[in-house]
């Protein structure tokens, strides 16, 4: 028999006492501390109160994964036809190796117009945007923090450069929930390739796991294995999953602070329902020639994102609540004219689609688009292969993103970057107060919006931000 030494029981009641002091300490902070405004209910998506009116109750963001070059699209520099390929040396040790040593000077390849009655500057490969111009507010404020891809895509989409916290559907999901039980709260569409930094660009970090992103597929159908085998029924897969649930309880109930479990038998609950909804809306083949062709499907440049596109009207139609879009290949260090332009006529078409569509079923007032890539480029280029190339660097002082819809400052153009579009000038802000700014679109306050992770309130701005007043209309 194990004889007790009178260290060891000194040591087992100290720590007793140590356990119930502290046991004690939590339930005074407990009664004393700020509550999250939003814990997870035993329904977690359903659809909750924002703290305040909201402008948009819906959000669709297409990123345009890469770094759309600002001054090649909407932001037009014409003091850089004096300066192309004139050569200098940046000596600014502080700046990464991609932007100092030896530099020369690139001018746009592409003409700009004037569109609208606003007369917001657009590339001219963006023709059909062109007749949208009036229903976006364009920002050339914005300032990033990093010119690495992954971290900047982090940044950008989760608040964190680092990943591993929440994105920015996760935050407004936790808030807000969603309208439809039968679909996913967050969807992502995609490319075939993920964008640098993988699917931690949609993760739910922290958050409890209802609120990651739902991936659908590019290509083929969204969603493999969406409806059982022709000999299950519906009534025998409702006794599969209420046994597996019955057979999981006492697990949960072991662990009641575990979600993972929870969470994967929310999806197997949402599976099941998604079957009864999400095959009229997946096939697009059901909307009408016209729309499809206002789409750009069955184009070869147009056709993968054009079909995201439309897909992201139906799922916000059908009351999901955030949905992101991905769009690669904007990182143009050399033959910008081809690269971009490409890239240009890619989205041009299916967005502006999207914004028409949304406008004629009066959608465009409830949901907030956003277009952004994770930062600018630079006005200038360094030695590519011992030559000059018609390219840009990354550039985290100065880019462009546009939004519609959501009641911004339609028909505006807010902020400036420098005659040269090196960096912003006018009405400048850090990614943060982007973040913060979106929350309030939807009705949501970032001082409210918090989950306690880590022994602090966290919010999706990291440490605190401002609303981008001059945005709003």
């Amino acid at each position: 028999m194990h004889r007790l030494q009178r260290r060891d029981f000194l040591y087992g009641m100290s720590a007793s006492l140590g356990t119930v002091a502290l046991n004690a300490l939590l339930q005074a902070e407990e009664k004393t501390a700020p509550k999250s405004p939003n814990p997870v209910f035993e329904k977690p998506l359903a659809s909750r109160d924002p703290h305040f009116k909201p402008r948009a109750k819906a959000c669709i963001f297409l990123f345009m994964e890469g770094g759309p070059s600002h001054i090649d699209t909407f932001d037009p520099k014409p003091a850089l036809e004096k300066l192309h390929l004139k050569e200098f040396v940046r000596e600014d040790k502080q700046v990464s190796a991609m932007a100092s040593g030896k530099r020369y000077y690139i001018k746009s390849p592409f003409k700009h117009r004037q569109a609208g009655e606003s007369g917001i500057s657009l590339c001219e490969h963006f023709s059909h945007l062109s007749e949208v111009a009036d229903d976006l507010c364009v920002y050339h404020g914005l300032q990033a923090e990093s010119i690495n891809h992954p971290t900047a895509c982090y940044h950008m989409n989760t608040g964190n450069r680092f990943g591993g916290d929440p994105a920015i559907g996760s935050w407004m999901t936790y808030g807000l929930g969603t309208e439809n039980q039968n679909l996913p709260a967050f969807i992502v569409l995609p490319e075939v390739a993920y964008p640098q930094g993988g699917s931690a660009n949609w993760s739910n970090g922290f958050l409890p796991a209802y609120f990651q992103g739902t991936a659908l597929r590019s290509k083929g159908s969204p969603i493999l294995d969406l409806n059982p085998p022709a000999h299950v029924t519906r009534e025998t897969q409702r006794k599969n999953l209420d046994l597996l649930a019955k057979l999981n309880q006492a697990d949960m109930h072991r662990h009641p602070h575990e979600d993972v479990l929870a969470a994967r038998m929310e999806s197997y609950e949402l599976a099941f329902r998604m079957q009864a909804q999400v095959p009229d809306i997946i096939n697009l083949d059901k909307e009408t020639q016209q729309t499809q062709e206002m789409y750009g499907l069955g184009q070869s440049e147009t056709d993968s994102f054009g079909r995201r596109c439309l897909l992201a009207r139906k799922l916000v139609e059908e009351g999901v609540r955030f949905v992101q879009i991905y769009a690669a290949g904007w990182d143009s260090h050399d033959f910008l004219d081809r690269s971009h332009k490409a890239r240009m006529k890619a989205v041009d078409q299916p967005i502006a689609a999207l914004l028409k569509d949304l406008k004629e079923r009066g959608l465009l007032d409830e949901t907030l688009v956003v277009w952004t890539g994770e930062f600018g480029r630079s006005p200038d280029n360094g030695i590519r292969s011992g030559r000059q190339a018609a390219g840009r660097d990354h550039n985290a002082k100065g880019m462009a993103l546009w939004m519609a819809g959501g009641g911004v400052k339609a028909g505006h153009r807010i902020g400036a970057t420098d005659e040269i579009g090196d960096h912003a000038v006018e009405v400048v802000n850090p990614i943060r107060n982007l973040h913060v700014t979106l929350e309030h679109i939807m009705g949501l306050d970032d001082n409210q919006l918090t989950y306690f992770h880590e022994g602090r309130f966290k919010v999706l701005s990291q440490t605190g931000g401002a609303v981008i007043k001059e945005l709003l209309g």
